[in-house]
């Protein structure tokens, strides 16, 4: 009989720690929800900053695909960046101009569309792609090698026009625009 005491405590208390590991489970995917799914505030378009658009190519293998992104060129239009827009066409980005190499980070607080981030160094040259970077999140995201320019385009971008490191980025500020023959 006192085996079978132990045994009855035994099974009541793995319950009790079986609910308390489900517990401690169902807490910590709410923070992670808390964390990257909701915002650091409200959608709010009228945040959302519309800046000076220039074309932009990006050759890879032997196909040019043509863009049409917005320049952030100072600290200021660069931390804003996106943010507070609901949508983002599939031709189009933002440029985000650092001028001289370095290693930038990302975060994507109050962006409210999930992102491709491309990396580029002085050359034009992709050194890093960082795919479908979630909305809202607050983990920074960064190239190991120096960047001058960031191109952020809507999530799915690269994988769907086949972009890789070592793809070519025609624009002004890498002074190698592909000349484009007029319509």
């Amino acid at each position: 009989m006192l085996t079978n005491k132990f045994i009855k405590q035994g099974s009541e208390l793995a319950r009790l720690l079986a609910c308390l590991c489900l517990f401690v489970c169902l807490l910590s995917a709410d923070a992670a929800t808390a964390q990257g799914l909701r915002p650091y505030e409200p959608l709010d378009p009228s945040k959302a900053q519309s800046l000076p658009v220039s074309p932009l190519t990006i050759e890879s293998g032997e196909t040019l695909h043509s863009f049409t992104v917005e320049v952030a060129d100072t600290d200021s239009e660069r931390a804003i960046g996106l943010m507070h827009r609901n949508h983002l066409a599939p031709d189009r980005g933002m440029l985000f101009d650092y001028k001289y190499p370095q290693r930038p980070r990302f975060w994507m607080r109050n962006t409210f569309i999930p992102l491709d981030m491309i990396f580029i160094d002085a050359s034009g040259k992709i050194v890093h792609i960082a795919e479908s970077v979630p909305p809202h999140s607050e983990s920074t995201v960064g190239a190991r090698r120096q960047s001058q320019a960031v191109l952020e385009v809507a999530a799915g971008t690269a994988k769907r026009l086949g972009l890789s490191v070592g793809d070519q980025v025609g624009h002004q500020i890498f002074g190698n625009l592909p000349e484009v023959a007029p319509p």
